[in-house]
């Protein structure tokens, strides 16, 4: 009886697989016993995700007379919200703000990760300077940029010589500068992301190539940017998120002025400065399905092949 259970358990499993049957029930209450072990902290996690979008989005259906309590609202603060004049500015500074900063990023962290990447003296050094701005604080960073495009002192005018240009006190070239300090603060930490995917790349895939006779832009474009693609993903989706929600680099060099306001000084216009949380929550909730669904469309987007090439490749 034994020999025959024995035989049974070696036995291929139906479908073609080669583990055991005992073999395949271990691993099916391991992983189990796994998800058991886990899901505790998940639903933790998911509580103190979501409880805030949830509380935000109640406050948002009530109506308020400062901070007192009126009653429900419905979707009064909803409409209010979206045939706001200054809404529609806000967005429109955000998603300028957020393509535009987000693409130099990109091009310039590139950049950065390719250099870092190469061996050659002084590396160390070299790496090291590319990421002294990522370090500095951001609020230390707005103000430092602040000072260098103001008319007085006046560096950057000093620099080219453009007199008493001002670069802040101007629609547009005031969101120049915002968006010229933020690649500055960020494009190396996407330099970092970038260098990281670098690294996992074999080397044997390019010396092959050379072998076959490929340029460098051609080991460039059909090695290291498909091979890149997991590390642009996770980067230009981080970068994305963060410049939808950017609050200190306009706050502190423009105060939102000269059609720099974004949507995240927007909401705390509402809720601290000129309470009105019912209106300030569903401002904040409507930014909040806004990065959601542009998150959601870009996973999708640049996920999608990624997930197909992972699957044929086993």
């Amino acid at each position: 009886m034994t020999a025959t259970t024995t035989a049974e358990e070696q036995q291929p499993a139906p479908g073609g697989s080669d583990k055991p049957a005992k073999a395949r029930r271990r691993e099916m209450t391991e992983t189990t016993l796994g998800r058991v072990f886990v899901s505790p902290a998940i639903l933790l996690m998911a509580l103190v995700a979501l409880f805030p979008v949830i509380y935000a989005f109640v406050i948002s259906l009530q109506a308020y007379t400062g901070r007192l309590n009126e009653g429900f609202a419905g979707v009064d603060n909803y409409v209010t919200a979206l045939t706001n004049e200054r809404f529609w500015t806000s967005l429109q500074f955000t998603l300028i703000f957020t393509v535009a900063s987000v693409a130099a990023e990109f091009i310039i962290g590139l950049g950065f990760a390719l250099l870092m990447n190469q061996a050659f003296r002084g590396r160390g050094l070299t790496r090291a300077a590319i990421l002294v701005p990522w370090v500095i604080p951001t609020v230390i960073a707005a103000q430092m940029w602040f000072f260098m495009f103001n008319v007085t002192p006046g560096f950057i005018n000093s620099l080219f010589g453009l007199g008493d240009f001002n670069w802040l006190g101007q629609s547009g070239w005031a969101a120049f500068t915002i968006i010229f300090a933020d690649v500055w603060k960020t494009a190396p930490f996407v330099a970092l992301l970038l260098l990281a995917g670098l690294q996992t790349i074999p080397g044997d895939v390019y010396e092959g190539a050379r072998v076959d006779g490929a340029k460098m832009f051609q080991r460039f474009w059909y090695i290291t940017m498909p091979l890149l693609k997991p590390a642009i993903l996770v980067a230009l989706l981080f970068r994305t998120v963060e410049a939808l929600r950017v609050y200190d680099l306009p706050q502190v060099m423009t105060g939102g002025a000269f059609d720099t306001e974004s949507l995240s000084i927007l909401v705390q216009q509402y809720v601290v400065r000129t309470p009105d949380p019912g209106l300030g929550s569903a401002l904040s909730t409507i930014t909040f399905a806004l990065i959601l669904g542009i998150g959601l469309i870009f996973v999708n987007l640049l996920g999608k092949d990624l997930v197909i090439g992972e699957g044929e490749s086993k």
